[in-house]
């Protein structure tokens, strides 16, 4: 208890892969030769291969919200009809992009924990014909609840409308068929899945996303799709790139590749699934229970608590760091997050000191049943029964 390992425990930054730090080691190369453009080339490629696209990947030196910026900016004009898919602080980020830049926003909104269904975009859809794009989060994670991408796609390819997916902790977490569902621009970044730190946000756009953009009429200079795509042609960014944080994405994407995205994806979920089931054994409310997401589970503090008195406590007895809630959330849930570098090995841990916690704030629990319940998911998945021989 004198010696406090930190320990990120949020869903962005996430836990980081201990090569991909080694290799920011390297980071003294020029961006303007061979040596980078072939490590530019290959993050691109692997960029690609990873998510599951043949689509275009582009890739800037900003966080995710560059990438949510420069799909209104390069993809639209002024006074756009557009629907923008609100059921958290991420999907207001949707909506305050939009409106910065004078699209005609319809928001769908639904109340943090919820999320907008497809048959509302479907509606929304026949209701304006005009219709010029749908922006939505796959995984909001704000309230940890997770949007029906795939059924939405659906909807959205019988239009001439594009579908702008916010995948930033939906991608290597959850399924999406880039190329299969429609999805029209897919949005990712560095510190979440990807194991690296903040700073690189990355984009696979469509044919159909890129037609819009030869008479989109809406400025825009550094996040400039056409010339970073000439540019990425030629194995070069636009703009002075992140060299340290390519090299570790080259190293993670190695990684990831080795593990398989699927797998990825699949410890993602089964460490959610684990999740939910410690906290609904120590008598804890998700916030999310009707469409939780496997990028983070958010869990409502217990009653007459603040939630910050247990986001506090990890760090102060821990040394771990959990996310509190956003906006309206905040003081009444905290999230726990599965994406990226995590294992079970960590997830015991966090449930072991939430009951701790718990107990030391008056919400009384048996030691051990969460860690139990997360144990038994583990073994279900993981745990080959023995054959006994006589």
């Amino acid at each position: 208890m004198h010696i406090r390992k930190q320990r990120l425990l949020t869903p962005g930054p996430t836990p980081l892969y201990p090569p991909a730090l080694h290799a920011m080691m390297a980071s003294d190369i020029h961006h303007r030769t061979e040596d980078f453009r072939n490590a530019y080339r290959s993050c691109l490629a692997d960029l690609k291969e990873v998510m599951g696209t043949s689509h275009d990947v582009l890739m800037f030196a900003a966080s995710g919200t560059g990438a949510m910026d420069a799909t209104v900016s390069n993809l639209f004009s002024r006074g756009d009809k557009v629907i923008v898919c609100s059921a958290g602080k991420f999907g207001e980020r949707w909506v305050e992009i939009a409106k910065a830049y004078g699209l005609e926003a319809n928001v769908l909104s639904a109340p943090y924990g919820e999320v907008v269904t497809p048959e509302r975009v479907e509606a929304a859809l026949a209701a304006e014909p005009a219709t010029k794009g749908v922006f939505v989060q796959a995984s909001e994670t704000s309230t940890g609840a997770a949007h029906h991408v795939e059924a939405m796609a659906r909807a959205v390819a019988k239009t001439n409308a594009i579908f702008a997916v916010d995948a930033i902790t939906g991608l290597g977490t959850m399924p999406l068929d880039i190329d299969g569902w429609g999805l029209d621009v897919t949005i990712g970044g560095s510190q979440k899945a990807f194991m690296i730190p903040p700073g690189l946000a990355f984009m696979a756009i469509s044919p159909k996303a890129w037609k819009l953009a030869d008479s989109a009429t809406l400025p825009h200079y550094y996040f400039n799709l056409k010339k970073e795509k000439k540019s990425g042609d030629a194995g070069e960014s636009s703009w002075t790139p992140a060299t340290a944080l390519i090299l570790a994405l080259a190293e993670a994407l190695r990684y990831v590749k080795q593990v398989g995205m699927p797998k990825l994806i699949e410890n993602a979920q089964l460490l959610a699934e684990a999740t939910r089931a410690a906290v609904t054994a120590l008598e804890l409310q998700l916030f999310a229970p009707a469409s939780p997401g496997s990028s983070v589970t958010a869990v409502r503090a217990p009653a007459g608590m603040d939630s910050s008195v247990i986001v506090k406590e990890f760090r102060n007895r821990f040394g771990a760091i959990i996310a509190n809630g956003q906006g309206s959330m905040k003081g009444q849930i905290f999230r726990i997050a599965h994406l990226g570098y995590f294992d079970f090995a960590d997830l015991f841990a966090v449930i072991a000191g939430l009951e701790i916690i718990l107990n030391a704030n008056g919400h009384p629990v048996q030691y051990g049943t969460g860690v139990a319940a997360a144990q038994q998911v583990y073994a279900r998945a993981a745990v080959k029964p023995q054959t006994v021989t006589a």
